[in-house]
């Protein structure tokens, strides 16, 4: 299907005003273009360590809208009323330039295309493939790992998940029991059972990860007596905590932002067992020295261990 895709070029101060007039007169979801740069509270909770430098904010911004040309609805009769709201909101509010070009876009299902990209890979002797598709013949000896990702972040594939298994094949073993704090997919949770670790609690901030650790579960055959997961924020939450338990694990293993893992690491050692094992990635090689420096200012840490690949460190510490 083809969409027709009007952009309003506007300013950034009468965005949120442009979006509530297009909501009152019929249009639903709008796509927004500007270089405001991101609040802390915005970033908060998202993988990335390195947000993308934006040019100046000029304090323009695109407003798009798209329209179904095959739908019932009168595309002029819109862009009729589109104008006389903009003109109402024009008596109070600069809108910059406000012009409005058409152009026509093919519909595509953003949900399901990435799964062209997602095939088999091995991590050592570890095959990890997703739920649809099939085993390669010359892996049909390996630990098998089946990953539907959904919308949580975790295939396996970035070399910080990597960085993580590795990781959890030196430390696991059959008594292990495991703390995995923003399990995502659950997919180094499920390593860990597969490695043949005991039990895993699993923590995120996001409902779509509990859905996808529950889906990965059954579709690897892992009880729910064997991974327990919990929507919720172990740094501030104390009924997170409380669920989670104090002196408890064996093995921790966060896989996030470098930021908040020197925020994690102050809260983490009341939940490990005396000599447990604390395994951190996520962290890029520029934030490397700023998260050993908060592990060595820690007098619950010992370091043990950092670990390379490409451009991502994974650092491995114990609890004293």
């Amino acid at each position: 299907m083809r969409w027709k895709k009007f952009t309003l070029t506007t300013t950034t101060e009468a965005v949120d005003l442009i979006s509530s007039m297009f909501d009152e007169i019929g249009i639903e979801g709008i796509e927004i273009e500007d270089n405001t740069p991101l609040t802390e509270a915005e970033t908060k909770g998202m993988f990335i360590d390195i947000l993308p430098e934006l040019p100046p904010d000029e304090g323009i911004a695109k407003v798009s809208f798209y329209l179904d040309p095959d739908s019932d609805v009168d595309i002029e009769e819109m862009l009729k009323r589109v104008e006389e709201g903009l003109d109402e909101l024009a008596l109070f509010t600069d809108l910059g330039v406000r012009t409005l070009e058409t152009s026509e876009t093919e519909d595509k299902d953003w949900i399901n295309n990435w799964k062209q990209y997602f095939k088999p890979f091995t991590v050592d002797d570890i095959l990890i493939k997703p739920t649809w598709e099939e085993i390669p013949e010359e892996h049909k000896d390996k630990l098998l790992i089946e990953i539907d990702p959904g919308t949580a972040f975790g295939t396996g594939q970035h070399e910080t998940t990597q960085l993580c298994i590795r990781q959890l094949k030196k430390y696991v073993t059959p008594d292990t029991k495991i703390l995995d704090v923003g399990t995502g997919s659950g997919i180094l949770g499920i390593t860990a059972l597969k490695l043949g670790a005991k039990e895993v609690f699993g923590t995120d901030l996001d409902e779509n990860a509990i859905v996808a650790v529950k889906e990965n579960m059954e579709a690897n055959d892992i009880s729910d007596d064997k991974f327990r997961v919990l929507k919720g924020n172990i740094i501030d939450d104390e009924d997170v905590k409380q669920e989670v338990g104090f002196e408890a694990y064996d093995l921790v293993v966060a896989n996030i932002l470098a930021d908040i893992i020197i925020i994690l690491q102050k809260e983490i050692p009341v939940h490990m067992k005396k000599g447990a094992i604390f395994i951190t990635s996520g962290i890029i090689n520029m934030k490397e020295e700023a998260v050993k420096k908060a592990f060595s200012e820690n007098e619950a840490f010992e370091l043990v261990e950092i670990t390379y690949q490409g451009e991502w460190v994974s650092v491995t510490v114990r609890k004293k």
